[in-house]
């Protein structure tokens, strides 16, 4: 079927030639549904995870069942397969109706096959320990490629139906798509470079605080402009249609859209806080992030306030319903973020469960409040039929308001109790619990999370069901007719008589689209530059050297297992802190660090100075059976790190991509290294032997042992120097 055909059809009074074009709903369609299979995938993914916290036993001694490896799988599985393909299904739907034009068909099923098989693949290879190590960011080298070219061929998709448009202007939701394409696509470019040294397997191009400062410029806006921009456009579309009612403000929507996204990219510093991070940096972050309550809140009222007149159909609607408390959701998490970058109250929930909290409300009630709302409301219309049961579409509400409640507040309070026994000395001035003391508390907690997970899943299933009932009670009009007048030459140029200066940015998508990537990229420039220019950011320290090549593998080990997910590398500045883990974390202590390990969540304790604290013979015991050693431990057993064996091919390419990052080893080290592999490795196993212990030199769990004997003795070289 052809994109555009004539239409001899004259509007009444006039002699203007209407245009006949077909919506492609098929395209619409298929993101719909691959929008409720993936959620599905990546909700159960995420409960596993949470019931592996609160009943260990779940682990089932697997690799790919353990928590460090299933989160990962949870984390990408919900932001870029469920919001991803919920973003685009909605930008498909809306962007042709706004437009009055077609999607380009090639483009769109390349984009849609494209994505489902990077998301496949991304999850197989993430259960097969192949990961980057970042949050967010942990998909390998092959697969960030292929995101990065899908994510152009939607731009182009975008940007052709833009330039092909019927209307003269470009609606408040399309600047949204706008300044999620280019935000993303310069956030995931830059943080996504890196060097591989295999086929599945890389370092992170930065290191130590380079690198934190990179993720979580990235980690942070990964959340502001793929789960916070594009959401918004979604809303100023759906939230008018559904009400039908108008915007509340057109003026509003201006400065929510200008201001968000130039304050939004300024803010990620603020997941830093009491680092190893520059102080100017630290402060920047925190500034910025106080600034951003103020567009964020205009941008929930305008949402809210667009409901004026329609309150009596709330009651009534399941779909306004979800939309109501999706804003609330944003309102309540926009509010907290700002917050939580104040430095007292971040010293309060870092490394705790407020975190997790605080992100799953703005993941559970924003983001899927808002994409179940649309799917109710869009796929009745392109199926030309009604949806098929109201109240189970209102008993999913009721069934995902109580699941998210049952979410967060016991998250919120396990956060609380860690924090205050974490700081609590005795009489005498020492600690008064230990780690895992505070970490059991938790595990009531960590029951009702699982709980309240498991009753927001059931009601997707009820979704799923509903939405199954509906679409086979109609038909799909895959090609929609529309008749448009045709757009006149002469509207997209020059800024007409009166009119509002916006308006000559909203005719104007390639301008609005470079305005938007200057908006976007200033943020990022002033606060990386400085970083990565400027030497006395981050100090040398001259006792730290290079990794060994056995302390590589072991490294690349604990970064496959997912360790960071529940433990940190980073000793801030606190009493509480030194008393229990050492002295304070500093800058120069990460500078071969590739990537970065700091963590932003202690299930377990903090790693920085684990080197020597114990014998060989207790990591041996502490993988093999974690409760041999910590009655009280939710650790998962690593059985095949004592039966496989490290891949000495790789330590060449390991060496060798170490060096071209500017890692000091001597030239030619690379043909040499497997000496050093098995000269350390019989030095680790002669001490297990000491206990009774029998392993190969080339075990797995001897270049673990190797890596982490290693962490923090450099520094503490430099002490008794």
């Amino acid at each position: 079927m052809s994109q555009t055909l004539s239409s001899s059809t004259k509007t009444e009074g006039t002699s203007m030639q209407l245009e006949t074009i077909y919506y492609d709903n098929k395209i619409v369609k298929q993101f719909s549904y691959a929008t409720l299979f993936w959620g599905v995938i990546g909700m159960l993914a995420g409960l596993w995870a949470a019931l592996s916290l609160a009943f260990p036993d779940v682990n089932l001694g697997l690799p790919a069942t353990t928590f460090g490896r299933m989160r990962p799988v949870h984390t990408n599985a919900v932001i870029f397969a469920f919001v991803g393909n919920a973003i685009f299904a909605g930008v498909y739907y809306s962007m042709q109706r706004l437009l009055k034009v077609r999607m380009t068909d090639v483009l769109s099923k390349i984009h849609f096959w494209g994505w489902q098989l990077t998301i496949l693949f991304g999850a197989i290879t993430l259960w097969m320990g192949y990961t980057q190590g970042k949050e967010y960011a942990e998909l390998e080298w092959p697969l960030d490629i292929a995101v990065v070219i899908l994510w152009v061929v939607f731009g182009a998709n975008m940007l052709i139906a833009m330039l092909n448009r019927r209307v003269s202007h470009l609606y408040v939701a399309i600047w949204f798509y706008v300044g999620t394409w280019v935000a993303v696509a310069m956030l995931y470019i830059v943080n996504a470079m890196s060097m591989p040294y295999s086929f599945l397997e890389s370092y992170s191009w930065y290191a130590g605080v380079q690198d934190a400062l990179v993720q979580w410029w990235y980690g942070h806006n990964a959340v502001a402009f793929f789960l916070t921009t594009p959401f918004l456009g979604l809303m100023y579309y759906f939230v008018p249609k559904a009400a039908n009612r108008p915007v509340y403000s057109y003026r509003w929507s201006i400065i929510h859209f200008w201001a968000l996204i130039f304050l939004y990219i300024w803010a990620g510093p603020h997941h830093l806080l009491y680092t190893a991070l520059p102080e100017w940096a630290q402060s920047l972050g925190t500034v910025f992030s106080v600034m951003l309550i103020a567009p964020s809140w205009g941008g929930m009222l305008n949402g809210l306030l667009t409901l004026r007149g329609a309150w009596d159909k709330v009651r009534e609607s399941a779909i306004l319903k979800f939309f109501v408390v999706a804003l609330t959701c944003y309102g309540m998490a926009t509010f907290e973020g700002p917050m939580l970058s104040i430095k007292f109250v971040n010293a309060i929930s870092h490394y705790t469960d407020w975190t997790v909290a605080h992100v799953h409300i703005g993941a559970l009630g924003w983001n899927g409040f808002l994409a179940f709302g649309m799917l109710y409301w869009l796929l009745p219309r392109i199926f030309n039929t009604k949806l098929y049961s109201n109240k189970l579409a209102n008993t999913h509400f009721w069934l995902g308001t109580l699941g998210i409640v049952l979410y967060a507040i016991p998250l919120y309070w396990a956060a609380f109790t860690q924090a205050s026994m974490w700081k609590k000395f005795t009489a005498e001035g020492t600690l008064q619990y230990q780690f895992y003391e505070t970490l059991n508390v938790a595990q009531n907690a960590y029951v009702l999370r699982s709980i309240g997970g498991l009753i927001y899943l059931i009601g997707v299933f009820l979704m799923v069901y509903n939405i199954y009932k509906t679409v086979k009670s109609g038909k799909l009009i895959e090609g929609e007719k529309a008749e448009v007048a045709p757009l006149p030459k002469n509207v997209k140029k020059g800024k007409a008589k009166g009119e509002h200066w916006h308006g000559w940015i909203e005719r104007r998508p390639v301008q609005m689209t470079v305005l938007a990537l200057i908006a976007v990229g200033i943020g990022g420039l002033v606060e990386m530059v400085p970083t990565f220019l400027v030497k006395s950011n981050v100090p040398t320290i001259s006792s730290v050297e290079p990794y060994t090549p056995l302390e590589l593998h072991g490294r690349n080990i604990y970064i496959r297992e997912g360790c960071y997910t529940c433990h940190s590398q980073m000793i801030r500045p606190f009493r509480d802190e030194e008393a229990r883990y050492g002295e304070f974390s500093k800058a120069g202590e990460f500078i071969y660090d590739f990537p970065f390990q700091w963590g932003s969540k202690r299930t377990g304790p903090d790693l920085a100075r684990i080197g020597k604290k114990y014998p060989d013979s207790w990591h041996y015991n502490h993988m093999y059976d974690p409760k041999m050693m910590v009655s009280n431990s939710i650790m998962p057993k690593y059985p095949w790190l004592f039966t496989n064996s490290i891949d000495l091919g790789k330590t060449g390419p390991m060496i060798k991509a170490m060096t071209k990052l500017g890692v000091p080893y001597s030239e030619g080290y690379h043909k040499e290294a497997n000496a050093d592999v098995e000269a350390q490795a019989k030095l680790i196993q002669a001490s297990l032997a000491k206990d009774d212990i029998e392993v190969r030199t080339t075990d797995e769990i001897v270049a673990l042992i190797a890596y982490l004997q290693r962490l923090g003795t450099d520094i503490k070289k430099e002490n008794v120097n």
